[in-house]
């Protein structure tokens, strides 16, 4: 432990050393000369630690030492057998990029003579939006983050045990990355659709597909957690998962950062490629002696119950996020593998992403709905019409509406129907125990003296017994509003993917265009001179489109669209402007701009905003999930009672009886 204290404050006075070069445009390191400019505002020189591989690199190291630091805080008395190990796998990833820094990754190196007076700055697309200063960090504090649950899940496996008071901190730990990766992601996808002006956010380009396979794996893995607790089982599994999710982040590390893709979020040509490859080969065969010389030592005795239930549907789930999986990484890394074997490289472009991945997508998507739908054990014939009579109905009608707005093609109105189902059950699942708790007596049921049995205590209203079903149920809670979120975001996705519209439009000044019921006129651009770059600026106004021309009082909407150029570029960059509503988005990307004409690239994307919203939605519940409870076992027993008495039937022991709603079932709790 002193030793990876140790660590963390070398890496945190080496990140504080570089931070102020930057800030003080010390241009006699190598790397400030090399990313840094007198030119640039103060927070692109903040961002600019990691704007470049050597930075990058450094940065990373920053986040590693932060996250042992908080472990080993919140963790290192705990868990006595296994900590030492897992402190030593922190450790030993420390060292590797440590010597990464020291080597051909060293950020320190002094500038050649002459010292420069200034520099270029870094990449330009780094400089064109302020996300910039929020996604990268989002991504680091995911991708490194999941250091910490590898380390535990080893030393799991180095002692053989993985009971309860080793899933906990392990699951906490993997939920705390896997938040901060679903927000780099989704901020990335924005990032794309705000700055890069094609009028989309996710291109299945490699870097992309990188950060989204360890999102797969840990989301697989933050399921198959709950079968170790509740059944006993598949605990080899859910330690697999999360290996897996580590080495995918190294993985993804090396393809952004060795060079060997082309992409617009790569960085260059590096020399630390084989360096990484070395340790990934480490890392990969050091998990596979470990599962399979300790594995034995720590699966359990359990076992399916039925194969109606949501143990299976949790399994089926996991199996096709492990399909997907390997789906994307063989469309993403296939190029790398025939130029190694052929010397040709070949493309695997979107066609290919979206005719495998759409299917295994909806099913998981219906498969959201089904879990939840389902007790745990064996199901009977009457819980399971209850389980699925109202989410189908929803099912049909959300099916059937779609089609009566306009959709059309069997994908996206499956994805659609399926939407209906998953998110009925994730609404019902979550209103339960807040309506059990109202037919409680005043005290809630926490006694277990009124509610289950229907005492003659005061009916407490809705939000009282909201506040106490998030209390004492908050993970459980938590994952339905994820749930919620990742529903929406699929049908945001859905809907955009499968309805958008373009068109591109040469406009002279004062002329006039129809688009998806809008009129825009073009009314000229103006030239803004910036420290680091000038942008000519294209002013449209915007109206509904009556079929005349646009008259000044029903303009509704002036949007500006820009071309950036920078120095040390030479084609523009452009910044898009977005008009957001709750049905679509209106979205002008300007091509080229002149007093006398301007080229104009129109999208109208329904649903877009709702893939944001959606994002937040999911965040927050997996914020709510992660956030560590007062009493957890008091709070689970208090959801098993609570569920005993709506009847939910989700009790790990008499899920007959429960069913009934008798509350004679052994209490689970979904706690």
């Amino acid at each position: 432990r002193a030793l990876a204290h140790g660590f963390s404050a070398c890496m945190t006075l080496a990140t504080g050393v570089m931070w102020y070069g930057l800030l003080a445009h010390d241009f006699s390191i190598k790397y400030v000369a090399q990313v840094g400019s007198l030119a640039t505002p103060l927070w692109i020189d903040v961002v600019s630690l990691w704007s470049s591989l050597e930075g990058s690199i450094l940065f990373w190291g920053l986040i590693l030492s932060g996250y042992i630091t908080a472990t080993l805080y919140r963790n290192g008395d705990r868990n006595p057998e296994t900590m030492p190990f897992a402190t030593g796998v922190f450790c030993l990833i420390g060292t590797f990029f440590s010597l990464m820094l020291a080597g051909p990754a060293n950020p320190f190196l002094p500038s050649p003579s002459p010292v420069p007076l200034d520099g270029p700055g870094p990449n330009p697309l780094l400089q064109n939006h302020l996300l910039m200063v929020i996604h990268p960090p989002m991504l680091y504090l995911g991708y490194v983050g999941m250091t910490i649950p590898f380390g535990l899940a080893v030393g799991a496996l180095i002692r053989g045990q993985l009971g309860a008071t080793q899933l906990a901190p392990l699951r906490m730990w993997l939920m705390i990355p896997w938040t901060f990766l679903t927000g780099g992601i989704v901020l990335g996808g924005w990032w794309a659709y705000e700055v890069l002006g094609w009028g989309g956010y996710w291109a299945w380009d490699p870097v992309e597909n990188a950060s989204l396979l360890p999102w797969l794996t840990a989301t697989a893995a933050l399921h198959a957690m709950m079968l170790p607790g509740r059944r006993g089982m598949m605990k080899g599994w859910t330690l697999s998962l999360v290996a897996a999710t580590f080495l995918l982040t190294l993985l993804g590390t090396f393809m952004t950062r060795s060079g060997v893709f082309n992409s617009v979020h790569a960085f260059s040509q590096s020399e630390i490629g084989p360096a990484f490859l070395a340790f990934i080969a480490f890392c990969l065969v050091g998990c596979v002696i470990l599962l399979a010389t300790r594995v034995d030592r720590i699966e359990g005795e359990g076992s399916i119950g039925s194969v109606v239930s949501r143990e299976s549907a949790f399994l089926v789930n996991n199996l096709l996020f492990v399909v997907l999986t390997f789906t994307i990484l063989i469309g993403t890394t296939f190029p790398l593998i025939t130029e190694a074997v052929k010397g040709t490289r070949l493309s695997v472009g979107e066609p290919y992403f979206d005719r495998m991945a759409v299917p295994i997508g909806v099913a998981i998507l219906f498969l959201m709905g089904v879990g939840p739908a389902l007790p745990w054990g064996e199901a009977s014939r009457e819980r399971l019409k209850t389980a699925v009579g109202i989410p189908a109905v929803a099912a049909a009608g959300a099916g059937a509406l779609s089609a009566a707005l306009g959709v059309t093609g069997a994908w996206p109105l499956l994805a659609m129907t399926c939407a209906g189902f998953s998110m009925a059950v994730t609404v019902r699942e979550g209103v339960q125990p807040v309506l059990a708790r109202m037919r409680a007596d005043g005290g809630g049921g926490a006694d277990g003296g009124g509610g289950a049995n229907g005492g003659g205590g005061a009916r407490v209203s809705f939000g009282t017994a909201l506040a106490r079903a998030w209390g004492s149920s908050r993970r459980r809670m938590g994952g339905y509003t994820v749930h919620a979120g990742i529903i929406v975001m699929i049908t945001a996705i859905a809907l955009s993917s499968a309805f958008q519209t373009d068109r591109q439009i040469q406009m002279k000044t004062g002329e006039e265009a129809s688009f998806m019921g809008y009129r825009i006129r073009y009314d000229g651009y103006r030239t803004r001179e910036e420290p680091n770059r000038t942008m000519h600026i294209g002013r449209f106004s915007v109206g509904k489109d009556d079929g005349g021309a646009l008259k000044e009082s029903a303009v509704i909407a002036t949007m500006e669209p820009a071309l950036n150029a920078y120095p040390q570029m030479q084609s523009p960059i452009g910044t898009p402007a977005v008009r957001n509503s709750l049905t679509h988005d209106l979205y002008l990307s300007l091509m080229d701009v002149s007093d006398g004409k301007a080229g104009l690239h129109v999208y109208h994307t329904p649903g877009m905003i709702w893939l944001w919203i959606g994002a937040g939605v999911a965040i927050l519940g997996s914020l709510i999930a992660a956030w560590p409870g007062r009493k957890e076992a008091a709070a689970g027993a208090l959801d098993g009672m609570v569920e005993r008495s709506d009847g939910s039937g989700n009790g790990s022991g008499s899920s007959g009886d429960a069913a009934r709603g008798t509350g004679t079932g052994r209490a689970g709790g979904a706690g």
